[in-house]
């Protein structure tokens, strides 16, 4: 399968992460250019760059903020003048919800981070993939949207309104050769849900019962979904919602 992908620029944010960190991969490994972002974790987006550049390929790390809808033209405007313009985009970096039972009062910082840094970003990325006539946006969310659990409220909030947005995108981009399109992974097995209060040996057992698959979503798992929406492999699928949980939505 040709994705097309060799002559293509993608930034990946969040990607100093486990799911960031396996798309960038993937992505490269089908000779993207990529541009990693990070926020805190410097040292993680560095070592993805490396292990891009060791293996032969075009990589950079930038920093982004999230919570600076601000950043996200300078981001664009420095990955372009590094690689080239920005034709994948993958929104992935994420504010990791509070698992409290009363979440409301971090509604606007998750919709500021989750939502509206995201929107920012395919916003500052648009009109480079308008004027080459092709784009791939693939949005990351969470299957807490579609099975609500107590205790993360804003966080799911904040992800449906991303989702919402990239159905809107979908809808108005198409006709631009722009195709827009969400992963919804179930719990994943990164370092982050590993050590989370609410996962652990036993909760992973437990998980991994209830999954037709019989297992947890892992990182490569979510990296190929990403990587075949955002390539040109992918020529008509806009505006879906791709569940990762191996049918853990099918189960009650």
């Amino acid at each position: 399968m040709d994705t097309g992908l060799s002559k293509k620029v993608a930034l990946v944010t969040g990607a100093s992460g486990a799911i960031g960190r396996a798309t960038a991969l993937h992505l490269a490994a089908e000779g993207a250019a990529v541009a990693v972002s990070w926020h805190a974790n410097e040292d993680g987006a560095r070592n993805v760059v490396d292990t891009i550049t060791r293996a032969g390929g075009r990589a950079c790390a930038v920093r982004l903020d999230h919570g600076d809808p601000g950043a996200a033209r300078h981001v664009v405007d420095e990955v372009t003048e590094r690689l080239g313009p920005v034709s994948v985009l993958v929104a992935n970096a994420v504010q990791w919800p509070s698992f409290d039972a009363d979440e409301i009062g971090g509604l606007t910082t998750s919709l500021a981070v989750n939502t509206i840094g995201p929107a920012a970003l395919i916003d500052a990325a648009l009109p480079g993939m308008r004027a080459a006539r092709w784009g791939r946006i693939v949005a990351v969310s969470t299957d807490i949207v579609e099975q609500p659990m107590a205790g993360p409220l804003a966080y799911a909030t904040a992800k449906g309104a991303l989702e919402t947005a990239a159905r809107v995108l979908a809808v108005r981009e198409a006709r631009n050769g722009i195709l827009t399109n969400v992963v919804r992974p179930g719990f994943t097995l990164t370092d982050k849900a590993l050590n989370a209060p609410f996962l652990g040996p036993e909760a992973i057992a437990a998980e991994s019962e209830k999954t037709p698959t019989g297992r947890i979503c892992t990182p490569e798992d979510v990296a190929t979904a990403i990587t075949y929406l955002a390539s040109a492999a992918n020529g008509h699928v806009n505006g879906q919602t791709l569940s990762l949980a191996g049918g853990r939505e099918l189960v009650r």
